[in-house]
């Protein structure tokens, strides 16, 4: 396995997270009594992963030199 399908792997791995942490979030939020910390941790949580997807996601993008 290259480097770039290993990439690709991971952005797969990331985007299922991702969502999962999305469903987490509304389930959290439906509750009536929602604790505003765990929601706060997971939206922080689903941030860092969408941040690491786009740096994974850069990487399979040629470097154009100008």
């Amino acid at each position: 396995m290259d480097d770039q399908q290993a990439i690709r792997i991971k952005i797969e791995e990331l985007k299922v997270t991702h969502r999962d942490l999305d469903d987490a979030i509304a389930r959290v939020a439906e509750s009536p009594l929602f604790d505003q910390v765990t929601l706060q941790r997971l939206k922080k949580r689903k941030l860092a992963v969408r941040d690491q997807l786009g740096r994974m996601e850069n990487k399979l993008i040629p470097d154009i030199i100008a």
